[in-house]
């Protein structure tokens, strides 16, 4: 079998718990394919959103070759637009990855970093004036669960970035190992990318 791809998934106070878990519990389930490692700026223990605190593996320093990198939102994303030595590491890294996923506000953090740039992408649709805010060369897309442009997938809403993960795992590795893990879960998957009811239940249309 072929070596496991480095997952590497970006932490910062105030991230968003099921951004991170929701996703990670399915790459946990494909576990002979993904080794997971939590990055945070400095290491140590993030706080996230909700409160419980997570023990990073690594800081940006220490960081190994990371082949699938994800970045969560959360309300720590308004803080970390403005933070340099976050957007010049994603930069970095997203240039080196396989592949680049970010969940919810994640994408802002992307869209910033300049790792966006004439792709589509999609965020929270509660938070989406603001996240698309963060740039104009994106093809931002209003109505979409998630949205897959190359390497580059971004989902929307918090429980979106579990679709997305699988969606991950099915291009990654297999369909049968992404229905595995979903199966396994109990998870209903929501395999249509464009299936976005919420993008009217907070008033965002395409004509928006």
């Amino acid at each position: 079998m072929a070596s496991k791809r480095t997952l590497g998934v970006v932490l910062f106070e105030g991230f968003e718990l099921l951004d991170v878990f929701g996703p990670l519990e399915m790459f946990g389930l494909a576990a002979d394919h993904f080794e997971i490692r939590l990055i945070a700026e400095n290491g140590g223990v993030v706080a996230s959103r909700q409160g419980p605190k997570s023990v990073c593996d690594d800081s940006f320093q220490s960081a190994p070759a990371i082949d699938v990198l994800l970045v969560p939102g959360g309300i720590g994303t308004r803080r970390e637009v403005n933070n340099p030595v976050l957007l010049n590491w994603l930069k970095e890294r997203s240039q080196q990855a396989e592949l680049v996923a970010s969940v919810c506000t994640g994408s802002a953090l992307l869209a910033k970093a300049g790792v966006l740039d004439g792709l589509r992408a999609t965020s929270n649709k509660l938070a989406f004036t603001w996240a698309s805010s963060q740039s104009e060369k994106v093809q931002w897309q209003q109505q979409a669960r998630w949205v897959e442009d190359g390497k580059v997938f971004s989902s929307s809403g918090v429980s979106a970035g579990i679709d997305m993960a699988l969606a991950v795992i099915a291009k990654l590795v297999s369909q049968q190992a992404a229905e595995e893990a979903a199966n396994f879960a109990e998870y209903t998957w929501q395999r249509n990318a464009n299936c976005d009811p919420f993008a009217s239940v907070v008033g965002v249309s395409e004509s928006a």
